[in-house]
């Protein structure tokens, strides 16, 4: 590939997309690749290219093997009479060797025959934020950071995704202030903050949303935080319709809870319910962000499974009144949380939680994807809003097998005489 040939472009490994590419430049990308194609006006033959130097043959394999010096010069300066020579310098990448290309450009007065040449460009991949968490988000060409790059595809084995649908509380008695006023969160009247009734009207909005679009019956399962206000949308979104008396299942909301003036919500024809303080909101400091007991939420959500978010203890240990969670903090346990999934069975997931967590998990997460799809994955959530994501298992966290694959064959028996003469003739001309 170093070569360059009368006809046939050169192809040169790089680590890095340099910023100072000819107008006329023609980029393409897929997942870790980026073609460019520098076009000199009307091109109607090639060249030949500058053979590398032995130097430059061996600071190549070196770079292929990550240990090459910290300057490279691929081949020698090609001389062509009337042209111009130019230097592409790209600035230094995050990871590699940098590397100085020489090529000449026909001077447009001596009008001699132009040229085309090609780069291999390799992107540098961001490392990922824990080395233990290794699930991915489904965004299309991971690993595209090129605004201007055409939109990758990626495929994986359906059953290694999950479809979260991500819905941040409703309005909370604390945002009413709080958004306009930071300082509003730190008043003791909102701890553990309950929904308004604008709140209450944003989730009747968004259970008509899910019913409408059929999201209601796909769901398997619905993950809450622990506290009042995720819990109320998280019922009144995706639970049962009103619950009478006389029904043998327990309510997952009680009439009038924490004089929301709402009525009993049925645990009938809805998914389960469970409440998990892994996706809790950022701890501490602020008392709207301190749960109550396990015991005062069992008599307010009785068919809420709160057995994952009682084994600290019934009090709210996690809370500490002058130490606030860091963000670090917070987007490493958001991710952990995330991974977590991977041990549910279920493969369509609702999780009911907080605009803290999930900006800063997703933000971690869509580091790699194209600036659009980062900004559309990561950007802050509305009272009430609802995101659905694509999950993928990069590093079989998920044991499950596929209950659509099948295996062919069956019954299993002998083919034709011509299907095994076929079979054995193309095996021979892979070898």
């Amino acid at each position: 590939m170093g070569k360059g040939r009368e006809g046939k472009p050169c192809a040169v490994p790089y680590y890095a997309v340099p910023d100072d590419l000819p107008a006329r430049a023609d980029c393409r990308s897929s997942e870790q690749t980026w073609l460019c194609s520098l076009n000199h006006p009307s091109t109607h033959q090639l060249p030949s290219l500058p053979q590398p130097t032995k130097q430059g043959k061996a600071r190549r394999r070196k770079l292929k093997k990550g240990i090459g010096s910290s300057h490279s010069s691929f081949g020698t300066t090609h001389q062509h009479h009337s042209a111009v020579s130019r230097t592409v310098t790209p600035p230094p990448p995050s990871r590699g060797r940098r590397i100085s290309i020489h090529y000449s450009v026909p001077s447009p007065a001596a009008q001699p025959p132009p040229f085309l040449l090609l780069l291999l460009l390799r992107q540098p991949r961001s490392p990922p934020y824990h080395k233990t968490h290794t699930s991915g988000l489904l965004t299309g060409g991971m690993g595209s950071m090129d605004p201007n790059a055409a939109a990758g595809t990626a495929i994986y084995p359906l059953h290694r995704c999950k479809t979260i649908h991500l819905v941040r509380h409703a309005q909370g008695a604390h945002n009413v202030e709080g958004e306009t006023d930071h300082s509003a969160y730190m008043k003791p009247d909102f701890f553990d903050a309950r929904v308004t009734p604008l709140g209450w009207n944003q989730v009747d909005c968004l259970r008509e949303h899910v019913k409408r679009i059929g999201l209601s019956e796909k769901i398997e399962l619905v993950i809450s935080s622990p506290l009042l206000r995720t819990m109320q949308t998280a019922v009144g979104v995706f639970g049962g319709e009103n619950y009478t008396d006389g029904e043998s299942a327990l309510p997952l909301m009680v009439k009038n809870a924490a004089d929301s003036g709402r009525p009993a919500v049925s645990n009938l024809n809805c998914p389960p319910f469970l409440a998990v303080e892994a996706c809790r909101e950022r701890l501490g400091v602020h008392p709207c962000d301190k749960r109550r007991s396990i015991t005062e939420y069992r008599t307010l959500f009785p068919a809420i499974d709160f057995s994952l978010a009682s084994i600290e203890s019934d009090e709210d240990v996690l809370w500490v009144p002058d130490v606030r969670e860091t963000f670090e903090s917070l987007t490493e346990r958001g991710m952990k949380f995330i991974d977590w999934l991977w041990t549910r069975e279920e493969k369509e997931i609702a999780i009911v939680t907080h605009s803290g967590l999930l900006c800063h998990t997703l933000r971690m997460y869509s580091k790699e994807c194209h600036p659009t799809i980062r900004h559309e994955v990561s950007k802050y959530f509305a009272n009430c809003e609802l995101r659905s994501l694509m999950l993928v298992d990069r590093s079989m966290l998920g044991s499950d097998s596929s209950s659509y694959n099948y295996p062919g064959k069956i019954p299993h028996g002998v083919d034709l005489l011509s299907d095994i003469i076929a079979d054995k003739k193309h095996l021979e001309e892979e070898a």
